[in-house]
């Protein structure tokens, strides 16, 4: 995943400073929800590049929380399921702004709304196939779950749309076009972990 690829001594020496802050880290991962509110509000007002920072400054954030947790012996399974639960608004935050900054209209002979519920389906599902593979048992061991991986993962898909907001500057086609690849890859990776869990 990319999020703990970026988890490196390197990554942890550059933030594990603001410990000294007193924030803890549940602190920190509550705090990156700020500047999705943000991000939303000003792609509602059609603000895209300040919306992009802003989703940028979240997830840079989101990186801390972890950081500081190593630095202060502050790891704990609840603060790690805080930080996914948060992840999730985070990214819901993003697509809300985006459908309502894109509007309405078509693209490849779909709807647009109808581009951004496949990406929340899948979205959902490439997290829900691996919860669930773990719930029911199908898949055991905690290496094999971190194995079910797939095309897409959230950081990916997040940074898939941010360059796709970045393109958006020029023209939104290539935004909605962002959109939509990552719709079809995080289906993709969604089917990629339901095949796994099924072969385990």
């Amino acid at each position: 995943m990319l999020k703990a690829n970026l988890r490196s001594e390197q990554t942890d020496g550059l933030v594990k400073g603001l410990a000294v802050l007193g924030l803890s880290p549940n602190i920190w991962t509550l705090l990156s929800l700020a500047p999705a509110v943000g991000g939303l509000v000003a792609l509602l007002q059609h603000h895209l590049a300040a919306a992009l920072a802003l989703f940028v400054l979240s997830g840079l954030i989101d990186m801390v929380d972890g950081a500081v947790a190593r630095a202060t012996s502050q790891e704990t399974a609840r603060g790690a399921y805080i930080d996914g639960v948060v992840d999730r608004y985070v990214e819901l935050l993003l697509y809300i702004g985006l459908l309502f900054y894109l509007g309405p209209g078509e693209f490849f002979g779909l709807q647009r709304d109808a581009w951004f519920m496949l990406l929340v389906f899948g979205a959902l599902m490439t997290s829900f196939s691996r919860a669930y593979a773990d719930h029911r048992g199908v898949v055991k061991d905690a290496h094999e779950l971190k194995r079910m991986g797939g095309l897409l993962e959230r950081g990916e898909r997040l940074i898939l749309l941010y360059a796709g907001m970045v393109a958006g500057l020029a023209n939104t086609e290539w935004l909605m076009a962002a959109v939509a690849v990552a719709a079809v890859l995080a289906n993709a990776t969604a089917l990629q972990r339901i095949s796994f869990a099924v072969r385990a």
